[in-house]
């Protein structure tokens, strides 16, 4: 009997360090395709908010994972991994290396480290509750309930916060205790991208969807869905919301981006070295370095 175990790549970073990009140049040297394992690109309409990867980018090389499903019906982790993971499996069949590439680090480890999460279809009742309560309310129950998810989802997370509250409304228990780790049977390589200016990238980055139309992106995302559709409380589209209703400009629409968008790149980064531990690629020649680092795992 084989002990073969397949192969698989992980590219993990920060937002706006260069993942993409970086991927891109990786899967045309390796003849390979690109696992997007991220939370918000999944979804139809949400272009240039998420920076998703270019029509360009996505002709280039194979993208799975991108556009998989309307905004107005959310995909929760446990649905995600599953998606996946038949998605990588069909590759390992194929005989391709599987390249995942992404920012989500909950994503990804319930991918690569086989997380269990429990299947509780979402309770629209409940949830149009907790939206009458607000976040800061829902936190502070959250906070009674499971304390423990508390440390790992950000205080003005509306959409985590209240996915955790249902889990416990529906099984009685802490969505933190019904987590448990059933690994994937892959040899795994992580890489891991940070950099140096990050916080220069992601004003650059920020200011650029800006000017390049999130503002009219949400626009359109509110007339075909609705002014309430949960997604449009994430980094980006909540402030373009702002610009909409003429609460804000679109200089401070930036700037507020850009802070909120740092504060999440520095919890990814803890997060990361937390319970990741990746081969952290050398900044001054990204390309080179990963390719000796897959060469090598693959040999």
């Amino acid at each position: 009997m084989s002990s073969y175990l397949p192969h698989v790549i992980i590219l993990i970073g920060p937002t706006a360090s260069g993942k993409t990009d970086l991927a891109i140049e990786i899967a045309e040297y390796f003849k390979t395709h690109i696992h997007n394992i991220d939370s918000r690109q999944i979804y139809k309409s949400m272009d240039i908010g998420t920076a998703k990867p270019s029509k360009i980018q996505q002709k280039k090389i194979k993208h799975f994972l991108i556009d998989i499903e309307e905004p107005i019906n959310p995909i929760n982790v446990k649905q995600f991994q599953e998606i996946a993971q038949k998605s990588i499996k069909r590759e390992i069949t194929q005989d391709n290396l599987p390249f995942l590439v992404g920012g989500s680090g909950l994503y990804m480890n319930s991918i690569t480290k086989g997380f269990f999460v429990p299947d509780v279809p979402p309770q629209k009742n409940f949830r149009r509750q907790l939206e009458e309560l607000g976040q800061e309310k829902c936190w502070e129950i959250l906070k009674s309930c499971d304390p423990l998810s508390t440390e790992k989802i950000n205080f003005a997370d509306h959409i985590r916060t209240i996915r955790a509250l249902e889990v416990f409304y529906v099984t009685g228990k802490p969505l933190s205790t019904l987590k448990v780790q059933k690994p994937p049977n892959w040899k795994i390589l992580e890489l891991g991208l940070d950099r140096d200016n990050l916080k220069e990238r992601i004003f650059k980055r920020t200011k650029n969807m800006f000017l390049s139309g999130i503002i009219e992106e949400t626009n359109h995302l509110i007339s075909k869905y609705g002014f309430d559709l949960p997604i449009l409380e994430t980094i980006g589209y909540r402030e373009a919301k702002e610009v909409l209703n003429n609460r804000s400009t679109i200089e401070k629409a930036i700037e507020l981006t850009t802070t909120k968008t740092i504060q999440f790149a520095k919890r990814q980064k803890t997060w990361f070295r937390n319970k990741n531990n990746p081969l952290w690629l050398n900044n001054k020649n990204l390309l080179k370095d990963a390719i000796i680092k897959i060469e090598s795992f693959l040999s």
